[in-house]
């Protein structure tokens, strides 16, 4: 039998790219500070978590060894590696540091073009742009409009967008803009619809997202992001491995926000649920239900919104625990022949100056269960990864990369 399952941990970076200082990211490295401050004891935190960082099953598939290969970085590792498990890392080619680059690469299509921004500016969005935003969208006015972590302009603005009914747009670093508005007093679908308008406005100035963030909350301190957030995300250029898969006759299970990531294309099935957690319980459900030739595909969010931009090593740390705890849960699922890795899209370092994502290389960690495991060494794109998984399920090759699935053993 011939499944595969990619679970990607969003922004869980390993330090080490090549590329690093054109993006004013030397020496970042989340999963390496992260283990170093809780070593140091710098990310105790009453009734969360305490000590060294705990990550045994994620160790047992060769993170640490990952890790080493990616930046050079030693992490502590006493645990004995898991039988058919494999490791490694990938550099990412796409320009950039963002969700979709990093996911597009992954599925075996480079992003080898320039996105779009917006500049650290008030106001940040061009005039015109703006103008088209309120007249076509039909709204009072917009209020931000300059570069913000998302928890802080929800803050700053909530209580004037009740009052006026104007939704706060904000941008970053990222060639994205993010539209926050209330869902009682604004309205979900009202959101939906006006960034639906934004996405099109958008599409001339090459912006890879439009992001929709709901929150609820009376007052300032009160304000929560609710679970219904949707992205608009620029159609991949060119076929992706989710294309191929979908035109083979494969089914393309989407976790979380994979299907916004594409667009939808080459996606059979979308299932989301609000964390990291819930998230797990819904990718386990579709390894079940997954038959030969199929694919699960599952992003982990809330390691990159809620820790990664919020600068928490402290709560970081504890969602990699928790995750870490529940890897076995997915492994005692696998089949003989199917295929099983974690990675990441990008990295976010949570020790890192600004609240932005970090240009790192990714863990490419897992098992092909029944067969040999090995050292895949440091890999020249992530879409090596794309391109293992249609060698294993057994498609023709992309344009991109190349499979190491060679090296992990052939099942056929």
């Amino acid at each position: 039998m011939a499944r595969a399952f990619i679970f990607v941990l969003d922004s869980f970076g390993i330090g080490g790219s090549a590329d690093a200082a054109l993006y004013g990211d030397e020496g970042a490295n989340t999963f390496g500070h992260i283990a170093q401050a809780c070593a140091a004891g710098r990310a105790d935190r009453d009734r969360l978590r305490t000590g060294p960082l705990q990550l045994p099953n994620m160790l047992s598939l060769g993170l640490a060894r990952a890790a080493e290969i990616a930046s050079g970085l030693r992490v502590d590792n006493a645990h004995m590696l898991r039988e058919s498990c494999f490791y490694g890392a990938a550099q990412e080619v796409s320009r950039g540091k963002d969700t979709p680059s990093g996911h597009w690469e992954i599925a075996g299509l480079p992003a080898l073009f320039d996105w779009g921004y917006f500049s650290d500016t008030i106001p940040a969005f061009p005039a015109a742009l703006t103008e088209a935003m309120i007249r076509e969208g039909n709204v009072p006015g917009i209020l931000a409009n300059r570069h913000a972590p998302g928890i802080e302009a929800i803050e700053n603005f909530g209580e004037k967008h009740i009052r006026t009914g104007m939704p706060i747009c904000y941008t970053s670093v990222d060639s994205v803009l993010q539209v926050a508005a209330h869902e009682d007093y604004f309205g979900l679908e009202r959101l939906y619809d006006f960034c639906k308008v934004v996405r099109r406005l958008c599409d001339p100035l090459h912006i890879g997202r439009v992001i929709a963030r709901p929150f609820v909350g009376e007052a300032k301190g009160a304000f929560k992001r609710t679970p219904n957030r949707k992205d608009y995300a620029v159609p991949p250029p060119e076929p992706t491995l989710l294309d191929r898969l979908a035109e083979a006759g494969s089914h393309v299970f989407a976790i979380g926000k994979i299907g916004d990531i594409f667009a939808h294309r080459g996606i059979s099935e979308v299932r989301k649920a609000p964390n990291n957690m819930a998230m797990f319980d819904i990718a386990l459900d579709a390894i079940d239900d997954a038959r030969e030739g199929d694919l699960v595909f599952a992003n982990f969010v809330d390691f990159d919104t809620e820790f990664g931009h919020q600068r928490d090593v402290a709560g970081y740390a504890a969602a990699l625990e928790a995750f870490d705890q529940r890897v076995p849960e997915a492994l005692a699922k696998l089949k003989t022949g199917d295929l099983f890795i974690l990675s990441a899209d990008h990295g976010n370092d949570p020790t890192w100056r600004g609240t932005d994502h970090t240009r790192e290389r990714i863990p490419i960690i897992g098992v092909a269960s029944g067969m040999a495991g090995g050292d895949i060494g440091l890999r020249s794109t992530y879409s090596d990864i794309g391109e293992t998984v249609a060698a294993h399920l057994g498609i023709a090759p992309g344009r991109h990369g190349a499979s190491f699935h060679t090296k992990i053993g052939d099942h056929a």
